[in-house]
């Protein structure tokens, strides 16, 4: 883990949850409100994150409003007893009547300062402050204790609200928007610069190196996109060369994020790029821990037990999960069809085990050691069945590999007026492209019970090292 001094902060929540707080602070007659809410930290390799998952708004007589606004003692108390009893972190926010990302007045360190030991007294976690303005741009920061007894602000690099669209505020002094290179010109042409600079601030991750990833990877690179965490614990082999971006005869051997980081690197439009690689499996805790450093995360594995994983990082986290796959048909031996699909999970979307995409069977199958090559179980499944089911060929993957980089356009950017593309299959046989927007998961799913919660009874990952 990161030490404290150099780690840094964000805030997340659902869109509904932006929606409400929204709707309760920014007033019509432009004077300031306030309110508290409860978080969960998410705590990630380098990042810890505060998940925001219940508004507490004031009740009668709880606060005042005077051009300012202000609480009493019982609605704090209220808030205390609440946090207490969820095992939770306490937040308050607050608005001001001017646009943008927000400083601090000395009224305000004042108070937060004061709740700052409250907080700590009460649930042991830190305060979260917030302060929205008249445009609905948040900003953030965590109050830390000292050895002294005093308390330290940190500021927040972000705030993402997560939902159907990704919207992020950045602090512009920590994660500065990137120069325009001429690289960038028809990109910005099309996303506009202001959508183009956020795009290329997100810290994306991508789980899995192999033939969709590694060219999910060098499309960000072209794009402009300056932060990626890369993430597969395999080698390069021979197989792997016709559909491999960025591998040559010289990489057999290498691992896979390494030769992906270079070739990320090579085609780089931006002019500066951090990119950190991970030879893990996400199934381990560092891979776990790595993960909770992004904010959107591409699934471009085939296990179950990965998909379990991601699909709880993407609703208990709300780091937006991005997954793809492709199924091809081979009936004695001969291709009889394929098709690949692409889909986004966040909050409002239904979730990768709710549409199918994996089997928690398969995933306990797989967490027991029943699913390896020389398994017992493996050899007696018979050869077309699901799990051994691997005949990803360049085409399918490439197109597959663009289809799931759309739906990071559409999530992030809204362009065009589109956010939501649903779940996205390509029928080869066809060559028809159908979009299945799905309502909702099936009645008491229980990552939908658990939105914004961080770590609740799943089995995350493994506790011993891998």
């Amino acid at each position: 883990m990161t030490p404290e001094l150099t780690r840094s902060y964000s805030v997340a929540f659902a869109e509904g949850v932006n929606t409400r707080l929204l709707e309760h602070l920014l007033r019509e007659d432009r004077q300031e409100d306030l309110a508290f809410a409860l978080y969960t930290q998410s705590v990630g390799a380098t990042r810890t994150t505060a998940l925001i998952h219940t508004v507490v708004l004031p009740g009668p007589g709880e606060r005042n409003v005077h051009g300012n606004a202000s609480f009493n003692a019982a609605y704090l108390e209220r808030v205390a007893r609440l946090a207490l009893q969820e095992g939770a972190g306490i937040a308050f926010l607050h608005s001001h009547p001017v646009r943008g990302w927000q400083a601090m007045s000395p009224d305000d360190i004042t108070a937060e300062t004061y709740l700052a030991s409250v907080a700590d007294g009460y649930t042991d976690h830190p305060l979260v402050g917030l302060t929205v303005g008249t445009d609905g741009t948040w900003s953030a920061r965590f109050w830390t204790p000292e050895n002294d007894g005093s308390y330290q602000r940190r500021w927040c690099t972000h705030v993402r609200s997560v939902g159907l669209r990704l919207r992020v505020d950045f602090d512009d002094r920590q994660v500065p928007r990137p120069e325009y290179q001429e690289a960038f010109r028809r990109t910005i042409t099309v996303w506009g610069e202001p959508a183009h600079q956020n795009l290329a601030r997100l810290r994306i991750g991508i789980v899995g190196l192999g033939s969709v990833g590694s060219h999910v990877a060098e499309g960000l690179a072209r794009m402009g996109f300056t932060d990626v965490t890369l993430m597969d614990f395999d080698t390069v082999k021979r197989h792997n060369l016709d559909r491999l971006a960025g591998a040559t005869q010289a990489d057999l051997g290498k691992n896979k994020v390494d030769v992906a980081t270079l070739n990320f690197q090579r085609v780089a439009t931006a002019a500066n790029v951090n990119v950190t690689a991970h030879t893990v499996s996400l199934n381990s805790e560092a891979g776990y821990r790595a993960a909770l450093d992004c904010d959107v995360l591409f699934s471009c594995v085939d296990r179950p037990r990965a998909r379990e994983a991601l699909n709880h990082l993407a609703l208990a986290h709300l780091i937006p999960v991005i997954d793809g796959g492709v199924a091809v048909d081979m009936e004695g031996g001969v291709f009889g069809g394929a098709s690949w699909r692409a889909l986004t999970v966040t909050p409002g979307r239904p979730c990768l085990a709710c549409t199918g995409q994996y089997s928690p069977s398969d995933a306990e199958l797989e967490r027991q050691g029943h699913l390896e090559e020389d398994s017992s179980y493996m050899h007696n499944l018979p050869q077309g069945h699901r799990l051994k089911r691997n005949e990803n060929v360049h085409p399918f993957t490439t197109n597959l590999a663009s289809l799931e980089t759309m739906q990071l356009m559409a999530l992030a950017t809204g362009a065009g007026g589109v956010d939501h593309l649903g779940i996205q299959r390509y029928w080869y046989a066809l060559g028809t492209l159908e979009a299945d927007v799905i309502a909702s998961c099936s009645p008491g799913c229980v990552h939908q019970r658990n939105v914004g919660r961080g770590e609740w009874s799943f089995v995350q990952y493994d506790r011993t090292p891998t």
